[in-house]
């Protein structure tokens, strides 16, 4: 994409691309997460919840860090200046984890594991982040070479007749 844009473009339009991207990316890549709390409807739109989160500015302060952090660290990555190789692989790497992220929370969920959900949820994912080569490894193979996996299943060599 960024090979396609023109070099001067307004900063209001690549704001507004940017948050327009950032929400689709949230609806979709965050939809398996939604799809787990959804046992926990009543606890989490409930008034008491509003309530503690409206009273609470150390809590609105540490949501702000969270997303500012998310930000910087979006910007830092310079996803827009990476080669192609680099960018597959990176945003296969993010996309990937999240996945496996969001399948083992929801298989924790649906398997009944609420007495040790907080604990055994802390365990795997905290396995998640300090070995994610392995993680993906164990599931997508060889998790240097993320970049040259075909999402469609196809194959990118073309067979001889």
């Amino acid at each position: 994409m960024r090979e396609t844009q023109p070099k001067m473009q307004n900063v209001f339009v690549r704001c507004v691309l940017g948050v327009f991207t950032w929400l689709i990316l949230l609806a979709f890549v965050g939809l398996p997460y939604w799809i787990v709390l959804i046992p926990l409807h009543d606890l989490l739109l409930g008034p008491e919840l509003r309530e503690k989160i409206a009273a609470t500015p150390y809590l609105w302060a540490l949501f702000s860090l969270v997303a500012a952090s998310h930000f910087v660290r979006a910007f830092r990555l310079g996803y827009d200046a990476m080669p192609e190789n680099e960018l597959k692989q990176r945003v296969r790497w993010d996309l990937y984890l999240l996945m496996l992220r969001a399948i083992a929370m929801f298989m924790m969920a649906a398997h009944g594991l609420a007495f040790a959900i907080v604990p055994l949820m802390a365990v795997v994912l905290s396995y998640f982040e300090l070995w994610p080569e392995r993680v993906l490894g164990a599931v997508f193979g060889d998790p240097a070479r993320l970049y040259e996996h075909d999402p469609g299943g196809g194959s990118r060599t073309k067979r001889k007749p």
